[in-house]
């Protein structure tokens, strides 16, 4: 007896948190039953003391009525409790809120209630109690699905004890993935790769995975820009079927189809586009008709004649569903010798073009429209800045400093004309569109000059001009007609509607409170919101809140978006749109040019579900691609900004957070942090109400709108951070 007395580990040692733990593992799976042995199990404990002590305390919470007895020994969780499901956003401590539409605050989740959620997944939680200040506080129960299962990260080989660690970039996840040495695909230590998560055993802290892909050396610009492509799965080269499927593609302009068209060769055409771009979507046709209307043609390449739908360039396509442009290249929709070759509306080269044809008055009013296939020749090729010089001198020369060739030219005074009269057409339009409330995003692009090896030596900002506002117009046009002419149809029809629906009323609320910080008033009445939005947008060109200002003020839109389900466009006032323009770019496009087509031909409707589904995922993409743009241009503003690092910089505060001010460099747009713990001087504290971070004891405030100076403190390409040490605050200019 004695003996066995020493084995047995003394009764004192009690486990720790039992309640909220045996609690927990039956939440966790509340729909099980568990027994005393299972929940020893799951403790790791087997010792008779604490089998005693988890026998106990379920004998406890039975009494309590906070589990129940469901067969002898064998206990569930009483469900008194309230589940909800919602998205999980994290932060880089490891705690988190999850946004859930059951409440208008999100729900606070510590770091010890998070059970393994990741950034972006749909979790299941419950809500169950309030912190300081009555915020809700809640635990996730369980993960529903993860938001990805693919991550890029910088690799950690250990060699001595045979497994590797790969650390995520940004700042979302706070967990190292594991990866056995046999699953790291020879990635070498300190190499990008794109890992894959295959499991999270229960105890584990961090989740196990493979490598799918070594990228490169962290900090090579080429595996960088790979890696953002990678961590949204994107993909930058097309697989060695599809290019060998387009190769082999008829590309020549053949008798026999050109018979099955209208024919428009001869009608005055040109393009115009950026000056370094590649794929000419879209031409301009113009003629002056006999009755003194003129005939404007929008004319779009016919990529749906090319691809085939069942081909695997089609599937290839439809994956994509969009082009990728970042800062340095562009990841094509189609290879190469579709989208920049037979599919390009090249100068001096017949296409096959889909094609919107309007007869408009002198007060732009419609009179007759036609649809259909045709085949177009370009008679000449325009960078906006060309056209602008049309436009502003009002004559046919082109300048050396504007010119393509980089030589000054006189263009066809045919073609002068009909961008002349197109501008004044455009104008109407644009003006009309307004009145009807539609909203003037003009917002400033970022842009940077690049040398041989994509460094950036300069920045540069793009604005919308005239020749920019007329070439938009015209799509405007084809856009809201072939939709129009759709969704009009009786019985209905299925087509792809580019939507956006009215903007949300607490968003709105906060830009108000935002915007009075710099003296902008906006009045919501009913009614009135586009108008006032469009008042504001005026109000802020050229002043240093303009950026701030215009990025908060498209936050406040909802997201434009593909669907079957037409509601109307509400930023550009248009009952009927879609995208029909850029089918080199875009897979909706591609599906409303088959579906225009379908129709023209008489045919019966399409089936909804099957292109309904086809716009999530249109949408999806678009959304990735978004992503990564913006991260690219958020990856060049640092390569950028480390050629700058004893510089003072003028600067905005774009964001306050109880982590930091964001700062925004007036002159060059980029932006980065000041963390509130390397501010000195004070003990900041986040004021939520006034958008503020205020010292403690000097009340110091610094706010959203102020303007300070700041230094590069740390400019990391690896990691994607940009820190910025706080100067202080700016002295107003004369």
């Amino acid at each position: 007896m004695t003996k066995n007395k020493k084995k047995r580990k003394p009764s004192h040692n009690k486990i720790s948190n039992l309640t909220n733990t045996i609690l927990s593992i039956l939440k966790k799976d509340r729909n099980k039953t568990f027994n005393y042995k299972q929940i020893a199990a799951k403790l790791g404990v087997n010792d008779a003391s604490s089998r005693n002590q988890i026998i106990k305390k379920l004998a406890q919470l039975k009494a309590k009525e906070e589990i129940k007895e469901i067969d002898r020994g064998k206990f569930q969780i009483i469900n008194n409790t309230e589940y909800h499901t919602g998205i999980f956003d994290a932060s880089s401590r490891g705690s988190g809120y999850v946004i859930c539409d059951d409440f208008d605050e999100d729900i606070y989740i510590a770091s010890n209630n998070v059970n393994k959620a990741l950034n972006g997944d749909e979790v299941e939680l419950y809500v169950y109690k309030r912190r300081k200040r009555g915020k809700l506080e809640g635990e996730i129960t369980n993960i529903i699905e993860r938001a990805k299962t693919d991550y890029v990260g910088i690799i950690q080989i250990h060699p001595k004890n045979n497994y590797a660690f790969v650390v995520v970039d940004g700042n979302k996840m706070n967990k190292d993935i594991f990866v056995p040495i046999n699953k790291t695909l020879k990635a070498e230590d300190g190499d990008k790769v794109l890992v894959t998560l295959e499991d999270w055993p229960e105890k584990a802290d961090s989740p196990n995975g493979k490598v799918l892909k070594v990228l490169g050396k962290a900090g090579e610009h080429n595996t960088e820009i790979h890696a953002i492509l990678a961590d949204y799965g994107l993909p930058y080269d097309f697989p060695k079927e599809v290019e060998d499927y387009a190769n082999n593609i008829d590309l020549k302009i053949q008798p026999e189809e050109i018979k099955k068209r209208r024919d428009m060769r001869k009608d005055l055409t040109f393009t115009i586009d950026p000056k370094d771009a590649k794929d000419f979507d879209d031409a301009l046709s113009f003629t002056v008709l006999e009755n003194g209307n003129y005939e404007i043609g929008i004319h779009i390449a016919d990529v749906s004649h090319y691809l085939q739908e069942g081909t695997v360039l089609d599937d290839e396509a439809y994956e994509r569903a969009t082009s990728v442009y970042l800062v340095d290249r562009v990841v094509p929709m189609l290879p190469e010798i579709l989208s920049n070759g037979a599919c390009s509306l090249r100068p001096h080269e017949e296409k096959y073009t889909f094609s919107a044809v309007f007869e408009l008055d002198n007060k732009a009013q419609i009179k007759n429209e036609w649809f259909g296939r045709t085949v177009t020749y370009s008679d000449a090729r325009f960078a906006y800045e060309e056209a602008q010089a049309i436009i502003e001198n009002k004559n046919n020369t082109i300048l050396a400093k504007v010119s393509l060739t980089g030589k000054e030219y006189k263009t066809d005074q045919a073609i002068a004309d009909a961008v002349l009269k197109m501008d004044e057409l455009a104008k109407i339009m644009r003006s009309k569109r307004m009145r009807s409330g539609a909203i003037s995003f003009d917002k400033v692009e970022v842009k940077f000059n690049l040398d041989e090896d994509a460094n950036p030596v300069g920045v540069f900002f793009k604005t919308s001009k005239d020749a920019n506002k007329l070439i938009e117009e015209f799509m405007l046009l084809a856009n809201r007609k072939v939709s129009e002419f759709v969704g009009k149809q009786k019985p209905e029809k299925t087509f792809v509607y580019r939507v956006h629906d009215e903007p949300d009323e607490s968003k709105l609320a906060a830009l108000q409170g935002v915007v009075a910080k710099f003296g902008h008033k906006l009045n919501f009445n009913k009614g009135n919101v586009s108008q006032s939005l469009n008042k504001l947008l005026v109000d802020v060109q050229g002043k240093k809140e303009q950026n701030l200002v215009d990025t908060l003020a498209i936050r406040t839109m909802s997201k434009a978006e593909y669907t079957t389900h037409n509601i109307g466009h509400y930023g550009l006032a248009f009952d009927y749109y879609s995208h029909f323009t850029s089918p080199i770019r875009r897979y909706p496009d591609v599906m409303a040019h088959r579906l225009l087509q379908r129709y023209l031909d008489g045919e019966k409707s399409a089936n909804e579900e099957v292109y309904e589904e086809k716009c999530k995922h249109s949408s999806t993409m678009e959304y990735l691609a978004t992503k990564a743009e913006r991260d690219s241009i958020k990856y060049m503003q640092i390569r950028f900004m480390q050629d700058h690092q004893d510089e003072e910089f003028r600067g905005v505060i774009s964001g306050v957070t109880d982590w930091g001010i964001y700062v925004e460099i007036i002159s060059n747009k980029c932006e980065g942090m000041v963390r509130t713990r390397d501010i000195k001087g004070d003990y900041y504290e986040f004021d939520q109400d006034q958008f503020a971070l205020i010292g403690r004891e000097t009340k110091i405030m610094y706010q959203l709108g102020d303007e300070v100076i700041v230094k590069v403190k740390q400019a990391d390409l690896v990691k994607r951070h940009l820190d910025f040490e706080l100067i202080g605050k700016a002295k107003t200019e004369a």
